[in-house]
């Protein structure tokens, strides 16, 4: 079993694109986190992945950089129920970017399970 400190550590290295994830971990939860899942869990509790671009300008570029048809953004905005009529740049791509940086730290699952089971 890991430290609450040797988890701190571990956790301060996980940076993602959008997200430093130790930013949402208090040091008194450290005792609970003992897997990815229970990582995760935390981290959604505390809608860690919810991602807000704000300004036009820097929306259209993450959109630019992230999904230039737009197509993946849409389709994942239909799928949470939004309609094209309540739409912008900067919900969409807030959208994509909650997407991609809960895929991005979906990648990290074995990475994450292997530091708690070693």
């Amino acid at each position: 079993m890991k430290t609450n400190k040797q988890k701190k550590e571990y956790l301060k290295t996980l940076e993602l694109e959008e997200l430093d994830v130790i930013d949402y971990i208090e040091d008194n939860e450290l005792e609970d986190i003992n897997s990815f899942d229970d990582l995760q869990e935390l981290l959604e509790d505390k809608n860690a992945f919810v991602i807000e671009i704000i300004y036009y300008n820097t929306a259209m570029e993450y959109l630019k950089d992230n999904d230039t048809s737009l197509q993946y953004s849409l389709e994942l905005a239909e799928s949470f129920g939004y309609e094209l009529k309540n739409l912008n740049s900067e919900k969409l791509a807030s959208i994509l970017a909650a997407e991609i940086t809960r895929n991005d730290f979906q990648e990290l699952e074995n990475e994450i399970d292997n530091f708690f089971e070693n």
